[in-house]
């Protein structure tokens, strides 16, 4: 049961409009131990099974399984993070852009998607707020993920994803101002990051698992 080894990635994001350095050393720092406890528990996992699994094992087993899932999610979510930052972002995106068009279809206009966006940025409780564009139609919806693994929607492409952890603005913000965050964050979106997330809709398998 071979695996891949995974290695952190590098994303050069200092001097973010509200959201300092600080917290984004902290914040790296962080998502390292997410790809360092995926590659631990995956090679536990191949241990494991290729002793053959025990009786005695199993219990084991099954909970590095499903811790694996937390791990390697919080791994990928923080990729598409800061993968959807740059410095000197925040412009709205193109009136004419792909995601633009999108939101029109799924939302009316960018302001009502957006309105949309930030409440569910702004629930109670700690987690992700997630873009996800439907591969078959095409549209777009705004999720809440908490737990990293659990609320992710099968199948569905993330486009924009926004941590609202309290990690990823504690430092900045107090937890009352999350809306303040939230506000950073638009600021240094990397539109061009999220327009290339977006893909043409597989309407020939529309119905299709449905």
């Amino acid at each position: 049961m071979a695996h891949q080894s995974y290695k952190a990635r590098q994303f050069d994001l200092s001097g973010l409009h509200g959201i300092s350095d600080k917290t984004l050393e902290l914040h790296f720092k962080l998502y390292e131990g997410y790809v360092k406890n995926t590659n631990l528990l995956n090679d536990q996992l191949e241990e494991i099974w290729g002793r053959g699994l025990s009786q005695k094992e199993t219990t084991t087993f099954d909970e590095l399984t499903r811790r694996l899932g937390f791990e390697y999610n919080g791994m990928v979510l923080h990729e598409y993070y800061f993968g959807n930052l740059a410095k000197g972002a925040g412009a709205d995106p193109g009136r004419n852009s792909m995601f633009t068009k999108s939101i029109e279809a799924s939302f009316g206009d960018y302001q009502s998607w957006k309105k949309h966006f930030f409440a569910v940025g702004n629930m109670r409780g700690v987690g992700w707020a997630v873009c996800y564009q439907d591969p078959v139609t095409g549209w777009l919806s705004n999720h809440w993920i908490e737990l990293h693994q659990e609320g992710n929607i099968a199948g569905f492409n993330p486009i924009l994803v926004m941590d609202v952890w309290e990690h990823a603005f504690l430092l900045d913000y107090k937890p009352s101002d999350r809306p303040k965050y939230i506000e950073a964050f638009f600021s240094n979106i990397d539109w061009s990051a999220v327009e290339r997330r977006i893909k043409q809709p597989k309407a020939e398998s529309a119905g299709i698992g449905r």
